[in-house]
């Protein structure tokens, strides 16, 4: 069966694909077609229960908890660190409030983390790659950052406001899940148990062939040093994409519970791991 397996084409999606994108595993049961778009098409996508196995912000979750499972291995995790909040100048969180403040993503996780920490904002949403060029211009009060540019923001003179894994963690004890993967409700067990063991052990490969599945992620890193990208890719495939384990669900449910409590998702839901 043709799995059409949608990410984005981010480093660290790419480091923990790369046994399954390059064909280093294989299967009798399932191959696999690759599809890369930003997260936030694929949040939308996911709405229509487009593809069958897809990278999701765990925001999205909720609304599309009917279609799909979320698998146990594939998630990305900020334990301590995540997306954060920068401007032109020094601010404080609440400074925030009232200010045009630019979003990548009405679904990403980023964004439902801010509404929880200070919902006085108003947001601009705008592509991830354009955040830092709208608050260059002064389009925007502040940019909330995704991807590399929590690493290299500081390079184009921005001040960071918040760092809302850092918070996360202080607040809750608990890492800040960001990303994961989903597979369709539809698919039968027997193809769902065997894509959780193909995504498992692809991010084992990389894990234990580091260098070559760094080089692969290396031309998805948008002009990211190398010592850059590695340090991205280390930060966000951890223990915690290699399996939820215990801790990850935790913190995805208290995530989605505060963000039910905040009005912001509409409905309760239960979380709910493949493995």
């Amino acid at each position: 069966m043709e799995i059409v397996c949608a990410h984005s084409p981010d480093s660290d999606d790419a480091f923990m694909f790369y046994a399954l994108a390059t064909k280093k595993l294989r299967s009798r049961l399932v191959s696999f077609r690759h599809v890369l778009s930003d997260i936030e098409t694929l949040n939308q996508k996911a709405m229509a229960g487009e593809y069958e196995l897809t990278a999701i912000s765990y925001h999205a979750y909720p609304y599309v908890a009917g279609k799909y499972m979320l698998l146990a291995s594939g998630s990305s995790v900020g334990d301590g660190y995540g997306p954060m909040v920068v401007a032109n100048s020094p601010m404080e969180v609440q400074d925030l409030k009232g200010k045009r403040v630019a979003v990548p993503g009405k679904l990403t996780t980023a964004y439902l983390a801010l509404k929880i920490l200070e919902p006085g904002f108003e947001a601009v949403f705008l592509p991830f790659d354009r955040i830092l060029d709208a608050l260059r211009d002064k389009a925007v009060d502040a940019g909330l950052v995704i991807h590399e540019a929590q690493l290299t923001y500081a390079k184009g003179g921005f001040h960071q406001v918040v760092d809302l894994g850092r918070w996360f963690k202080s607040a809750y004890h608990l890492p800040l899940p960001l990303g994961a993967n989903a597979l369709l409700r539809t698919l039968p067990e027997e193809i769902r148990a065997e894509c959780c063991r193909l995504m498992r052990e692809s991010i084992l490969y990389a894990l234990e062939n580091h260098e070559e599945a760094l080089n692969y992620a290396l031309q998805f890193a948008r002009d990211m040093e190398p010592v850059l990208a590695e340090k991205f890719v280390g930060m966000y495939v951890n223990h915690f994409t290699v399996d939820a384990g215990e801790i990850l669900p935790r913190a995805v449910q208290k995530l989605l519970d505060l963000g039910f409590e905040a009005g912001i998702i509409p409905k309760r839901v239960e979380v709910e791991f493949v493995r």
